[in-house]
């Protein structure tokens, strides 16, 4: 296209709604019914549901009184033992270190089966503790989302759709021009 005909378009479109805003005024109507628009909808809450539960707690022990924090002693020295023992037997061999790490794990092994083993007992005392979870809980319900509003202006009845209830009055726009 020309320049001159869209430069000629566009003065023609400026000039029309400059025309147009000129002849624009505002004015309330009265408005005869303002029903409400409603939709179902799901809503989802997270709940904090506690309650107390007992529990047993195991404490393991030997007739000595002494806890079982000595187990893990007994497991090493039977490792190092059976790591010295596969060490000698492996001694002129040309595979010492996997008779070593084959010895290690069979005393290791014995050692933590006879601590198991030394009298031992299990000593079992109860306690409450709290315990908590969150469930969501949902339920459904009935939301306005907007208004299908009837208003009168100069005796004519017109009808819309707003997001708010409008009220009394709604504000509306008059606009003017020549019918040619």
């Amino acid at each position: 296209m020309n320049f001159k005909i869209i430069s000629a378009i566009a003065l023609a479109i400026a000039v029309n709604g400059e025309a147009l805003a000129s002849n624009v005024e505002y004015d309330y109507a009265t408005v005869i019914d303002a029903e409400p628009i409603y939709k179902t909808v799901r809503v989802r809450t997270p709940r904090t549901r506690c309650w107390e539960e007992e529990v047993a707690y195991e404490t393991d022990y030997y007739s000595d009184g002494s806890y079982n924090h000595r187990k893990g002693g007994s497991t090493v020295l039977g490792g190092v033992i059976g790591a010295a023992i596969g060490n000698a037997v492996g001694h002129r061999r040309k595979n010492k270190q996997v008779g070593m790490l084959v010895g290690a794990l069979l005393g290791a092994s014995i050692g933590n089966a006879y601590s198991s083993r030394k009298n031992h007992r299990q000593h079992v005392t109860y306690g409450i503790e709290e315990r908590c979870e969150v469930i969501m809980e949902t339920h459904v319900e009935e939301r306005i989302v907007g208004y299908n509003v009837r208003y009168r202006y100069s005796n004519v009845t017109y009808s819309t759709r707003t997001k708010v209830d409008p009220g009394d009055t709604i504000r509306v726009q008059i606009s003017i021009s020549p019918v040619v």
